[in-house]
């Protein structure tokens, strides 16, 4: 059975619109067995916007606007959650993406994230819980 509540991260985003990445395939191929509608917060947009170029970043523009892509905004709404998981991974260190990613597997039902950041095995969610993800 698939998760209810898909999870992408910036560098999925990154890998899936940007045929130069080592894991554009990976991410093609996820995406099709994962398809959209998919959850992102502002962060994650944020930074795979700024990474992403010409038509990459056209096509995630476009995504976000037709919906396949549902922006939750994460920051504003769980800010004493997301710090505490920014203190707790300063070592790693944790980006402010990476934490509001965590937090939506927290608040969503059956989440499962789509990611090339092999830091999402180190990272856990409600304290001891693997973050459930889904990487190349």
């Amino acid at each position: 059975m698939a998760a209810k509540s898909l999870v992408v991260d910036a560098g999925f985003l990154v890998a899936l619109w940007n045929r130069n990445d080592r894991h554009h395939s990976w991410a093609v191929a996820a995406a099709e067995v994962n398809p959209p509608p998919w959850i992102a917060c502002e962060s994650a947009l944020s930074e795979a916007d700024h990474l992403l170029s010409g038509a990459g970043r056209r096509t995630l523009r476009i995504a976000v606007r037709r919906g396949a892509i549902r922006l939750v905004a994460t920051l504003a709404e769980e800010t004493s959650a997301i710090l505490t998981l920014l203190e707790k991974y300063d070592n790693v260190p944790m980006s402010v993406a990476d934490a509001c990613t965590v937090r939506l597997t927290e608040i969503l039902s059956d989440p499962l994230v789509l990611t090339t950041d092999a830091d999402f095995r180190i990272y856990r969610r409600q304290s001891r819980k693997v973050v459930p993800c889904l990487l190349p």
